[in-house]
């Protein structure tokens, strides 16, 4: 049976599927990672992640309305 539900939203306090969690794959990924890493390598990577996000240029959203031939 395949149940479709926004896990961002509904699992915040935990998964509300348990075993049929389509996305339990990458919980175990994910716990294996932060078991591995210290927390001074996982900061290093979000730091990272920050400056590149910051020198990327701006990315334009054109909305729908201007787009229309109405």
């Amino acid at each position: 049976m395949e149940t479709s539900i926004d896990c961002a939203t509904a699992c915040v306090n935990g998964c509300v599927l348990g075993d049929d969690c389509p996305n339990r794959e990458y919980a175990a990924s994910a716990t294996k990672f932060i078991d591995n890493t210290s927390l001074d390598q996982i900061h290093d990577i979000a730091e990272a992640a920050r400056r590149r996000k910051l020198s990327e240029p701006p990315k334009w959203v054109i909305p729908d309305f201007l787009d229309s031939d109405s």
